[in-house]
């Protein structure tokens, strides 16, 4: 609706940026990655196991004070992106960054990713992996899961998703996709062969929807502000 001006002269209402925007980062992430893990595919299998392993945020490195991995480690994927993944990533972000703004889009990104990353490293030295090899602890393999292959944009997908369902504005929508969402996270954590990057998935889909919660309560809708970047 149009404001008038104390001349008389209307002015026209801002336009909503949130429509006319248009997302760079998240394509220019996905192609980048995408990208880094054609030229890695590329390499010796020996050289690609060891760029990995050095880009990796698993317990031997961050129990060393590696802690940049948390940071390199999204940078990086064991094998380039299936289409049907590398699409529902591209569409999670670039819908967050439409939303939200590039910036705040990263950050929830970036805290779901680095904060499961953390709480996984956490629960792995609760129970002893990472531990010299000559005092193991109970059946815990200290080589193999210590030193994992641990990258990829897994956890920053799932904690965007759980952010973007969190603030969905109808109520009922919103229940049903958290629910269903937090659901098919936990599915894998409950089986017998679950490994840790399915407590990572359900830790970082936990991340996200306390982040998209606090977003609401702060905005009182869908937790777009009114400052985009």
């Amino acid at each position: 609706m149009a404001r008038v001006l104390p001349g008389g002269l209307p002015r026209r209402a801002a336009p909503d940026v949130r429509r006319a925007a248009v997302p760079w980062a998240a394509p220019l992430y996905v192609g980048a990655v995408q990208l880094g893990a054609y030229a890695t595919a590329r390499l010796p299998a020996r050289r690609r196991t060891e760029l990995l392993r050095a880009h990796s945020t698993n317990v031997a490195n961050l129990r060393a004070g590696r802690w940049r991995t948390l940071v390199t480690s999204a940078a990086f994927v064991e094998h380039p992106l299936p289409v049907p993944y590398g699409a529902a990533l591209l569409a999670a972000l670039g819908t967050a960054e439409v939303r939200w703004g590039a910036r705040r889009a990263a950050g929830v990104f970036a805290a779901g990713h680095i904060g499961a990353s953390l709480l996984v490293y956490a629960g792995l030295r609760a129970r002893g992996h990472g531990r010299p090899a000559q005092a193991p602890v109970g059946d815990a393999p200290s080589d193999t899961t210590a030193q994992a292959l641990d990258v990829g944009a897994s956890y920053g997908f799932n904690a965007t998703v759980g952010a973007l369902a969190a603030t969905v504005p109808h109520r009922g929508v919103r229940a049903a996709a958290t629910a269903g969402l937090l659901t098919l996270a936990a599915v894998p954590v409950l089986r017998r062969g679950r490994t840790f990057t399915d407590a990572g998935h359900l830790a970082a889909l936990v991340l996200g929807v306390a982040m998209g919660a606090g977003m609401r309560s702060r905005t009182g809708g869908d937790g777009a502000g009114a400052n985009q970047a």
